[in-house]
């Protein structure tokens, strides 16, 4: 009985802790309230901030409040450093609309304390080592969830970007060797292939279009992708830029380059393929066929020694 007592101990002094936050946050926003109300009355329209809210929808009134207030107890207690690598992932996610390191951290402690309350319920009858052990596989389940769903994003972009990049990269070469620009060549990039990548170079171009040095852009957009190849490419730019190389010649040794990565990449994979098929061929094909082929065979040689026979 102890162990149990400890549990929920350690549950009561987390809820306590987040509702504490929660009513706090409530309280400031009570406060932001009382303002906007004050405000409304001195102004010169008398606004009714009841019949407002009641406007809005359900996700609006009640459950982007919550969210917000368990957004901001997370900040509260999520070290710097992990708010940090929150952000760096959203960066190479390409910064998905409605999504900020806040809310992430919010998923994280909501799926934290979803973890351990199913934990808890389905370990009551148990013992305590498997309550233990449940506890934390659900509480780390729930942790860290949002943590891979938000790197599988990254490395999906990421892969992307690499299966677009040389195929960007001789059009710009084709563009550049027809007489176009630099930039003007990038927009052809943007303009006909779709996908990531694109949405990055766009993103530059615009950069520089507000006064951006075309250096910062390159060293921006290495930042926001971090994939190798690009990586190398955002190099042998800046370099050619600073030291007056022609861009059609780098261009050009930059494409052949992709494509030999390319090939070998895929080399690599094809090489890859008898290893990953061998434990699925191992548990799953041969037992099914030793049945079919040997089957009939043992069931002779069982009747054969074993049988009554007529």
């Amino acid at each position: 009985m102890s162990e149990i007592y400890i549990l929920i101990a350690v549950f009561a002094t987390f809820a306590a802790v987040m509702l504490g936050g929660i009513a706090f946050e409530l309280t400031v926003s009570e406060r932001r309230r009382t303002v906007q109300v004050m405000q409304a009355q001195v102004g010169t329209v008398a606004v009714d901030l009841r019949e407002e809210d009641l406007t809005r929808s359900f996700l609006e009134r009640v459950l982007l409040p919550v969210l917000r207030s368990l957004g901001a107890v997370a900040r509260r207690i999520t070290p710097l450093d992990v708010r940090a690598r929150l952000e760096r992932k959203l960066v190479l996610c390409g910064n998905p609309e409605g999504w900020d390191a806040e809310r992430v951290a919010a998923l994280k402690l909501g799926g934290l304390v979803v973890g351990t309350l199913l934990a808890f319920l389905l370990g009551l009858g148990g013992s305590p080592a498997a309550r233990i052990g449940m506890l934390l596989l659900f509480g780390a389940i729930g942790y860290f969830g949002p943590d891979a769903i938000l790197s599988g994003r990254v490395q999906r972009r990421q892969e992307a970007i690499q299966k677009a990049l040389p195929d960007s990269m001789d059009l710009l070469t084709i563009s550049v060797e027809a007489g176009l620009g630099f930039d003007a060549s990038m927009a052809q990039v943007v303009k006909n292939v779709p996908g990531p990548l694109s949405q990055e170079f766009g993103r530059m171009l615009h950069e520089m279009q507000l006064g951006i040095s075309r250096e910062d852009a390159f060293r921006k957009l290495s930042e926001r992708t971090n994939v190798d190849e690009l990586r190398a490419f955002v190099v042998s730019m800046i370099q050619a830029n600073k030291f007056g190389v022609g861009v059609a010649n780098v261009l050009r040794a930059q494409a052949k380059e992709l494509r030999t990565k390319r090939k070998q990449r895929a080399e690599r994979k094809a090489m890859q393929t008898p290893v990953k098929i061998l434990f699925p061929l191992i548990f799953c094909v041969l037992p099914a066929l030793f049945v079919v082929v040997m089957g009939p065979g043992a069931i002779r040689i069982f009747e054969t020694f074993f049988g009554t026979g007529p």
